[in-house]
């Protein structure tokens, strides 16, 4: 069974649990609000010390959802287990899925990075990533909202560092009760913010391993992009032809469920 929940400060800093916050506070295009202490996001739980499990414990959270494959679990271990808290892994694709491109950002030298992602290669493989997502992840992401709509809040939604899958998985949850755009847009590159940031690692990190033509080519693949969430937007527009559609075609959102879930997550 959950705990009340507790409303967390909104400027909570966990150790070992990066980017996380409550959404609640953003405003609907109707004049309503996300609820405070309804919708969590976060960066992956797997290095939680015990006061963040503690904290996170607290909240009154009912479910989980991991959006990390088996390979960044692998690499970073499970979540730490929250008493009476479900958790849900739905994989969804990483933008820099497999693990010899991950072995590249890792240990290419700068020529080998350059070819693969200089010239706008990856920010491209980026937005590429976030269209894909959309158009052959409905299914998942239909899930996820009928979850909220029953009885799944309070939920925490994270991946490996809360700024993409889960990211985009947040702003699909906000587009469904009718958050303004420009709000979901504020709140998702609130993970640029420097103490939210997913750290970049290298195995060689010297001042030639980090260089800054090296944290440059290497910057689009751990920043959040107003032009990555545009081309979700777009791949919207393009498969369904709008929004709306998008909602009641794709996610099978029927007026019902959809009411549920405005009931869940927003507040007069």
């Amino acid at each position: 069974m959950t705990q009340t929940p507790q409303v967390p400060p909104a400027q909570t800093e966990l150790a070992e649990v990066r980017n996380f916050r409550d959404v609640g506070g953003l405003p609907t295009v109707d004049g309503r609000r996300v609820r405070e202490g309804r919708l969590f996001r976060s960066g992956h739980l797997a290095h939680a010390t015990a006061d963040d499990a503690a904290f996170l414990a607290g909240l009154g959270l009912h479910t989980v959802f991991d959006f990390r494959n088996a390979s960044d679990i692998k690499l970073e271990g499970p979540d730490v287990a929250l008493p009476g808290v479900r958790n849900v892994n739905i994989p969804l694709t990483d933008p820099a899925d497999g693990a010899e491109f991950w072995t590249m950002v890792r240990d290419g030298e700068l020529d080998e990075l350059r070819s693969a992602l200089g010239d706008g290669k990856a920010a491209a493989r980026m937005a590429a990533t976030y269209r894909h997502i959309i158009t052959t992840r409905t299914e998942d992401h239909s899930r996820v909202l009928h979850a909220l709509a029953e009885d799944s809040v309070p939920a925490l939604m994270h991946c490996a560092a809360g700024k993409d899958r889960a990211g985009l998985s947040v702003a699909v949850t906000l587009l469904a009760v009718g958050v303004e755009r420009d709000a979901i847009e504020a709140d998702y590159l609130k993970s640029n913010d420097p103490h939210r940031r997913y750290k970049i690692r290298r195995s060689d990190n010297s001042a030639v391993g980090m260089s800054p033509e090296i944290l440059e080519l290497l910057s689009p693949l751990f920043g959040a992009h107003t032009d990555y969430l545009t081309a979700a937007y777009d791949a919207i527009e393009r498969t369904w032809g709008s929004t709306e559609a998008y909602l009641t075609d794709g996610l099978k959102l029927t007026p019902a469920v959809r009411e549920r879930l405005r009931s869940q997550l927003l507040t007069d």
